[in-house]
């Protein structure tokens, strides 16, 4: 699409003018008021039906699938549009046997030493412990970094601007887009996770955001009872 050069001011009239490079927004889909909420409807309960997944059949998925996720997440909004985050999605054995054997390190950590008491018994509903063997069975594992500055230049690294929001934003996105092609997620966080960084070469002004496992879950696959809060606790409408 053919760019448009827009002069616009600044806040302050008494500043210079600048120039911005613009172009059209691509358009929305035409829909009347009760299509409109019918679409916002049915999105709703189609994420309502998302659950966590710690139970994966190794049943293969496609790059494309995954690829595809991908570019959906990567159309989230970043501060300066400076989009500070970075996708390594890992589908080989071997490697995702070492991720699995280095999280579970800290995993024992965490479940033996550091996890307080509190922690654990909010934890207990969930059945979760330092055993993770869906990083090994699952088809994909998706490792999400966030730059903390840019890449060193000449002995200076460009400032990121929430880099801690923008990724928050991309990794729903991506929940949201696998959830969409019908594949099951979990997000896993060993504490620390700089593992990830020696064993997928990324270089240190990028750090681990989450690991995302992604596949299809086992037959008869069970998760939590739980219940999620109505919409009247965590909405307010003034």
């Amino acid at each position: 699409m053919e760019h448009a050069l827009l002069k616009c001011a600044h806040a302050n009239p008494d500043a210079a003018m600048s120039t911005v490079r613009t172009q059209l927004l691509p358009p929305m889909p035409a829909l009347d008021e009760a299509a409109r909420l019918e679409r916002a409807q049915a999105f709703a309960e189609q994420l309502a039906r998302r659950r966590t997944v710690r139970n994966y059949a190794p049943t293969a998925v496609p790059r494309a699938v995954i690829e595809a996720c991908l570019r959906a997440a990567a159309s989230a909004p970043s501060g300066a549009n400076q989009q500070p985050w970075h996708f390594v999605a890992i589908a080989d054995p071997a490697l995702k046997r070492r991720i699995r054997e280095a999280a579970e390190v800290e995993e024992r950590e965490f479940y033996q030493r550091r996890a307080p008491e509190q922690w654990l018994s909010a934890l207990a509903p969930l059945g979760t412990d330092a055993d993770k063997p869906f990083l090994e069975i699952a088809p994909w594992l998706i490792a999400v970094f966030y730059e903390r500055t840019g890449a060193e230049v000449d002995g200076h690294k460009p400032k990121r601007y929430y880099p801690h929001e923008s990724t928050g934003i991309a990794c729903g996105m991506l929940i949201a887009a696998l959830h969409n092609a019908g594949l099951a997620t979990l997000t896993h966080t060993p504490s620390p996770m700089a593992f990830l960084n020696q064993l997928l070469g990324r270089p240190r002004h990028e750090v681990p955001y989450l690991l995302l496992v992604v596949g299809h879950p086992t037959p008869g696959c069970c998760v939590p009872a739980i219940e999620r809060k109505a919409l009247v606790e965590i909405a307010t409408f003034l």
